[in-house]
């Protein structure tokens, strides 16, 4: 059964839901989905689905059966809903600071009347602020407690709260203390927190749906009487009958019946060059139909697919991604139980040594209110936030922000090869004369293979031969200067080479010997020099491609890399990646095919080219342009930046190990609250600007 689970946030919630599930009987396998939401519950024996649910809702969570088109509609609402309560508590926090300013400079000198009704008027804006914004914490709370469990949100809403109830209580009674200001920007830190963690899980989500629409497309499927229907490829049943008309991409995994064709399986196979498809060959999903076309019989669902595969794949590593605790999550585990300790016990200190309950309960919300953790929250995403816009000025754009803390961490990155380490298409190679290259162009020029195209780009624009035709296979045929003429292979034109090599095109024109063309996907300009400084700084190096071997072997000895592997399927790749880190290694993944997507979200950390297709982009952490180049920038900046993270977090536990005792023992004026807490987060902000500064490490 798959379910949409709504109001899980972290790993911590994965842990409550499965084993609560795990726990009924029958069950033998549950798994949550952080990034969609999406709960996978299998079981065996005579378990009623009602009770699933009920053990999930009794945790306090909202559950409903899955639905991928509602889930990604429910994302959107919710992040919307998120923007909407930043956006009002941010106006809120703007305007009761101006007035709270006003009253911090007139200290002393502002009667009380004044003075009261400046903080009325703060009591004004504050009360529908956090009524409207504060609404995402208190129902998550209100849903845990009334089940009899607790959350983060339960400290937070207490906080508001009591911040909020004690500031009107000063009001009323003209004392000079309120902390309306302090609430809602606790508030409006919070909710920056709460929207960035909404938006990353919908990108991440965004991967898995981009698949899913590639494996859904239509299907022109062939009924008994040969006639074709346009079907979706759910429809799809092994042993039907599929046409794959030129230029459209297989969608499940078929095998020819009928029909020659050039066939592209770059985004399958990595394999750069088309490939010749006849009778009896297996397609994958994903293939692309070059030439003429292909009548063929289904070998599985859609369900079953290559595609499918992969998509699996990506779920399960945003899985296990999902779960990876952030240093930011680690530092609020410590903090939150701590301070509120502290403000608890400093209450009941006070009210045990004869103080009134006002004062005790001031002086509890004063620590509160002075260890603020506005530090503490924006020690992780103003870093972000600096080193995700100095990557972006050099072209590489980072999609999440714990993707900087995993990046730090890997020590082994595996290259896919073509279209990473080198350009992905085919060039032509050799001395070929002039002539040669203009007359094989005039016949290139009527086709769309890729080295046909090759040819075209270096001869550059001219005139098409007479009478051209294609012959599927074998290569083209026309008239080049008034005489026939041929272009393709070896044995098409009449030289017995006995190569039968895909990368390269004979020409031949009467009485003219045949001229040999050949072809290599060129290295990229800097991949040397990249592979090079990244060898120097300690990092294994491999290459896993799905190309032929003989080509991957000397990409692979040019850049002076051991170890690399060959016709790697997807599964390949994921399962090299699994055997890696199960040796203790992070890795990290570059790639740009749909062959790539499944290991790219498995990896520790992964990143792809500007040119990729979308599928590997969403899979991926960050998307970089402008050459490999990047990658050493990229990593130094990461390094860089989870270093002044830990410094920030540093810097916020030493504020409140001085700031907590100031407040316990009733020394903290508003006034100097407010300073240490605004100058506490100035601080750290100022640290996380260091990193505009710091030079590359690598």
């Amino acid at each position: 059964m798959s379910l949409t689970v709504r109001g899980a946030k972290c790993g911590a919630c994965i842990n409550r839901i499965e084993s609560a599930v795990k726990a009924l009987p029958g069950i033998e396998r549950a798994r949550l989905n952080l990034s969609t939401g999406d709960l996978e519950v299998g079981w065996r024996g005579n378990l009623k689905a009602p009770k699933i649910v009920a053990a999930v809702t009794a945790l306090g969570y909202g559950v409903s059966p899955r639905d991928q088109d509602q889930g990604a509609s429910d994302e959107q609402r919710e992040e919307r809903s998120l923007l909407i309560a930043l956006g009002v508590a941010g106006f809120a926090m703007a305007n009761i600071m101006l007035l709270s300013v006003s009253i911090w400079a007139g200290a002393g000198e502002m009667g009380q009347t004044t003075r009261t009704m400046l903080h009325g008027i703060s009591g004004v804006i504050a009360l529908p602020a956090i009524i409207f914004s504060g609404r995402v914490f208190f129902v998550s709370a209100w849903n845990v407690l009334k089940r009899g469990h607790a959350n983060m949100d339960v400290p937070i809403s207490l906080a508001l709260i009591i911040a909020f109830c004690v500031s009107v209580s000063e009001t009323l009674r003209g004392g000079a203390d309120a902390y309306f200001d302090a609430s809602v920007m606790l508030l409006f830190f919070l909710l920056i927190g709460r929207f960035l963690d909404a938006r990353v899980r919908r990108k991440a989500h965004a991967s898995a749906r981009d698949l899913a629409a590639m494996a859904h497309r239509t299907v022109m499927r062939l009924d008994a009487r040969g006639s074709a229907r346009s079907v979706r490829a759910s429809e799809i049943n092994p042993g039907d009958q599929i046409l794959l008309a030129p230029g459209e991409r297989a969608v499940v995994d078929m095998k020819i019946d009928q029909g020659v064709s050039d066939v592209d399986e770059s985004l399958v196979t990595g394999e750069s060059l088309a490939r010749s498809a006849t009778p009896g060959m297996h397609l994958l999903a994903g293939t692309v139909n070059l030439s003429r076309p292909l009548t063929g019989t289904a070998m599985a669902a859609a369900s079953d697919s290559l595609l499918a595969d992969i998509a699996g794949m990506l779920e399960a590593g945003e899985q296990r991604r999902s779960t990876y605790r952030r240093i930011a999550d680690r530092a609020v585990s410590l903090y939150v139980p701590f301070v509120h300790t502290s403000a608890l016990l400093a209450f009941i200190g006070w009210l045990l040594s004869g103080a009134g309950v006002n004062e005790a309960l001031l002086i509890g919300v004063s620590t509160l209110i002075i260890t603020c953790p506005c530090a503490l929250a924006l020690a992780a995403p103003v870093t972000q936030v600096v080193a995700a816009g100095r990557l972006f000025r050099s072209g590489t754009f980072l999609k999440s922000g714990d993707a900087l803390e995993r990046l730090a961490k890997c020590d082994y990155i595996i290259f896919d090869k073509t279209g990473t380490l080198t350009l992905g298409t085919p060039k032509l190679t050799g001395e070929i004369s002039p002539e040669d290259l203009q007359g094989a162009a005039e016949l290139a020029r009527a086709s769309r293979h890729p080295l046909s195209r090759a040819i075209v780009d270096a001869a550059g624009a001219g005139p098409i031969a007479l009478n051209v035709r294609e012959f599927t296979g074998l290569g083209l045929e026309g008239i080049v200067r008034g005489a026939p003429a041929r272009l393709g292979s070896d044995d098409w034109v009449g030289v017995n080479s006995g190569r039968g090599d895909r990368s390269s095109l004979w020409f031949s024109q009467a009485g003219k010997e045949p001229v040999h063309f050949q072809f290599r996907d060129h290295l990229r300009d800097d991949a040397a020099e990249t592979v090079a400084r990244l060898q120097r700084a300690g990092y294994g190096i491999e290459i896993l491609s799905g190309d032929r071997s003989e080509t991957v072997e000397i990409v692979a000895r040019t850049l002076g890399i051991d170890s690399w592997s060959a016709a790697s399927s997807p599964r390949d790749k994921v399962n090299r990646l699994e055997a890696l880190q199960a040796q203790g290694h992070k890795v990290l993944m570059v790639g740009d095919g749909l062959n790539d997507a499944g290991a790219l979200a498995l990896a520790h950390a992964s990143l792809a080219p500007g040119g990729a297709m979308d599928v590997s982009q969403s899979a991926s952490d960050a998307i970089y342009s402008g050459g490999l180049a990047a990658l050493p920038r990229l990593i130094s900046v990461a390094k860089q930046a989870r270093s002044v993270m830990i410094e920030n977090f540093a810097f916020a536990a030493a504020y409140n190990l001085v700031a907590v005792p100031v407040a316990i023992t009733g020394h903290a004026t508003p006034l100097v609250a407010a300073v240490a807490m605004s100058t506490s987060s100035i601080l750290v902000s100022l640290n996380a600007l260091r990193l505009n500064a710091m030079q590359e490490i690598l």
